[in-house]
């Protein structure tokens, strides 16, 4: 439940937080009917779509707030856990869950509520479901390879469709406005009213209709704060008023030589890229990414020099910015790209016939970098790797 906000709600504060929040919900389900068994089951009947309408609206609700606080950069969405999807148990579960819940009236969640309550057959739900959960978790081993069979891993229902997240937010909400209108219908006619499609309160009905539709199009309709924050730094880049200090491959493998460890080496190419190649020490942060929030704390730190580098020159300038951006006025940017400081440390180094001093100087410096570097790689590699732990055989006793 928490950290909702680490920084100012610490985890001591988990259960604390978990008894309000659920004291809330309890008391909100009770209030909308969820204890009585009529209420529920009035979803599979016909007469009472209350369950459908509440969870709908939820789902709505918690789908376009997702959507708003990414576009206003204040949730980071790739880092949301999504559960891999395993269809035939996934179906299977569904289908008992479904028999349940017109068998016995309740879900888990309104079964402790009606339990809570005082009502008998809340606390028999609760009872059966344990037993069938201590059952599950005894045949569990039976069941596995079912259970565990057509791993799909992290799937999206947008992704699967083709579509924009945005795109299918639309889509949702409209097809709940419909589901609402049609579901209210079907209510009035299993009930012998008048069928009515906006029957009573129809201002605030059609209100409610309308906000959600026009959230999702300004979401839409607006540049997020990422888009916001990048088309700003280009222009002020395109108008020059502020240019990155640059460092050369010398310079900088001069650094990496004897001080690497006050350089914070920067790579904002992408991570197949990264993979085939990297200069020493460098980290990867893609340039899309690097304006989170995420790494504010990483790109302001005192102690180190950001040095930026990436395809062209262009990108790391780009990033300078978007590190002056988040509150840095120091990081550097390679005036090359990394396939020229590539080559021009790890490829062939070609001396003239009647070369000068400076040239051969040059020419063994770039040697020697090259060596010095692959070194720190190695070994800054190897501090990673778990310490391997030589088992012996002891000896000695009584004999």
């Amino acid at each position: 439940m928490a950290p909702l906000i680490p920084d100012i709600i610490s985890p001591e504060y988990n259960y604390l937080i978990a008894i309000i929040v659920g004291i809330g919900f309890g008391f909100a389900l009770e209030q909308a009917g969820f204890s009585s068994t009529r209420k529920l089951v009035g979803l599979f009947y016909g007469y009472d779509f209350t369950v459908l309408k509440v969870f709908f609206t939820a789902g709505l609700t918690a789908m376009i707030g997702v959507l708003l606080l990414s576009h206003l950069e204040l949730l980071n969405t790739s880092i949301i856990f999504v559960n891999p999807a395993f269809l035939p148990s996934a179906i299977a579960g569904g289908i008992i869950m479904g028999l349940g819940f017109v068998i016995g009236g309740f879900c888990p969640g309104t079964s402790a509520c009606a339990a809570a309550i005082g009502k008998v057959d809340g606390w028999a739900f609760i009872i059966g479901a344990t037993i069938g959960i201590f059952a599950f978790g005894e045949m569990f081993p039976l069941l596995e390879d079912f259970y565990m069979a057509n791993g799909q891993g992290a799937v999206l229902i947008y992704d699967v469709l083709g579509m924009g997240r945005t795109t299918f937010a639309l889509l949702m909400t409209l097809i709940a406005i419909v589901a609402f209108f049609v579901t209210g219908m079907i209510e009035d006619k299993v009930n012998g009213r008048p069928v009515k499609i906006l029957n009573g309160h129809w201002r605030n009905k059609a209100l409610s209709a309308v906000l959600p539709v026009l959230m999702v199009i300004l979401i839409m309709a607006t540049p997020s704060r990422k888009e916001y924050t990048m088309q700003k730094l280009e222009a002020r880049a395109a108008a020059g008023e502020c240019n990155p200090d640059l460092i050369d491959p010398d310079k900088l493998a001069f650094e990496l030589m004897n001080n690497y460890y006050q350089y914070n080496v920067i790579d904002v190419r992408s991570p197949e890229e990264y993979e085939a190649f990297h200069i020493a020490t460098a980290i990867n942060i893609p340039l899309d990414d690097l304006h989170n929030t995420t790494y504010r704390e990483l790109l302001n730190q005192r102690i180190q020099t950001n040095v930026f580098y990436g395809s062209t020159p262009e990108q790391a300038k780009k990033a300078c910015l978007i590190a002056r951006y988040h509150g840095n006025e120091t990081s550097l940017a390679l005036n090359v790209t990394a396939e020229k400081f590539r080559d021009t440390f790890y490829g062939n180094i070609e001396i003239p016939d009647d070369p000068t001093k400076e040239e051969q100087t040059l020419a063994l410096f770039r040697k020697q970098a090259a060596e010095k570097m692959k070194e720190i790689e190695n070994n800054l590699a190897s501090r990673e790797k778990p310490v391997k732990k030589k088992i012996t055989r002891v000896q000695g006793g009584c004999s």
